[in-house]
């Protein structure tokens, strides 16, 4: 059986305050503790990416910015990993992490969808792992030049359209997964 993980990418305070709004915050929220719960309660692991920027003078540990927001439940079992770029395994011990823990399936959801969550999406696939990306579960703000809900449906498509047949990229619904994973398990139980 593949383990999997849940990649919560940079739901951070810092990114969610009345200065840096986010579309569908509370439903985004709300659609990470469902699969938060689903992969704890399934015995899957729950990994939390947290950006550091100390570089850059924001998002320094132990500050207000730098903590995952308080509306998304966490566990004793969660793993933290730092990162310091958009890319979440650059120079981070992610991909070490997932090795020990023989992770084969890798689940996203977060926040930013066009800077971080796309970056490090794009790096677990040249990482060989199998990957969905869980379409109502991630968020971005309104940029210069688009709205946050029209990146938000590009970045879909463009994940689950535009990525080469032998490496795809799944992108689906938090309850399409439950069920799938729910289905696959009764499969296995029953020696289907």
């Amino acid at each position: 059986m593949a383990v999997k993980a849940l990649l919560i990418i940079d739901m951070q305070a810092g990114s969610f305050t009345q200065a840096t709004p986010r579309y569908d915050t509370n439903g985004v929220i709300g659609i990470i503790n469902q699969i938060s719960e689903f992969f704890r309660n399934n015995g899957d692991q729950v990994i939390f990416i947290r950006h550091n920027g100390t570089k850059e003078g924001d998002y320094i540990p132990g500050t207000i910015d730098w903590e995952i927001i308080s509306e998304l439940k966490q566990m004793p079992e969660d793993i933290y990993v730092e990162k310091t770029i958009n890319d979440s395994f650059y120079q981070s011990e992610l991909k070490v992490v997932l090795q020990k823990l023989g992770v084969n399936d890798l689940f996203f959801v977060g926040c930013a969808t066009d800077f971080c969550f796309d970056a490090t999406v794009k790096s677990a696939l040249t990482k060989d792992f199998n990957i969905t990306v869980v379409k109502d579960g991630h968020t971005t703000a309104d940029r210069p030049f688009v709205n946050a809900k029209t990146l938000i449906d590009h970045y879909n498509w463009l994940w689950s359209e535009l990525t080469p047949a032998a490496f795809p990229i799944k992108v689906i619904t938090c309850s399409e997964i439950i069920g799938s994973i729910k289905n696959n398990l009764e499969n296995d139980n029953t020696g289907r």
